[in-house]
């Protein structure tokens, strides 16, 4: 059986990643999307990084594909992007599928939300939705 932790090691020997340390900088710059990839019971309960665009996880390959009924324009923005979850496997494996796909300049936060927390980051609550 293949096992999780070595996909994770693969997908990091092929894509950017950096811990989140070296990322806060990238917070709220110009061209720049932080991803949140959590399930929205861990926004409600962590807060999420300020000004993220959430896509859960399993909405991703969806969500890029600009052909896909379900594309969202923040993915054909051209910006670069930054994808975190919790620790940093789900977003490994989410930036190699995202970059396999032909999304470019897609990176990840190796230690995850708990590192950006750990590091100082600003944490915020998940926004509300708006009625439609």
């Amino acid at each position: 059986m293949k096992r999780v932790s070595d996909m994770v090691a693969a997908a990091n020997e092929v894509i950017d990643h950096a811990p989140a340390a070296d990322l806060l900088n990238l917070h709220g710059a110009e061209g720049v999307t932080f991803v949140d990839l959590r399930d929205p019971r861990e926004l409600e309960r962590d807060g999420m990084i300020p000004g993220a665009f959430h896509c859960p996880r399993g909405m991703l390959e969806f969500w890029i594909d600009p052909e896909s009924p379900y594309a969202k324009p923040q993915f054909q923005s051209g910006n670069r992007f930054v994808f975190y979850c919790a620790s940093g496997w789900r977003s490994a494996l989410s930036a190699k599928v995202a970059q396999e796909m032909g999304l470019p300049n897609v990176s990840h936060i190796t230690d995850g939300f708990s590192g950006w927390k750990a590091a100082g980051g600003p944490v915020g609550e998940k926004p509300q939705k708006t009625a439609r």
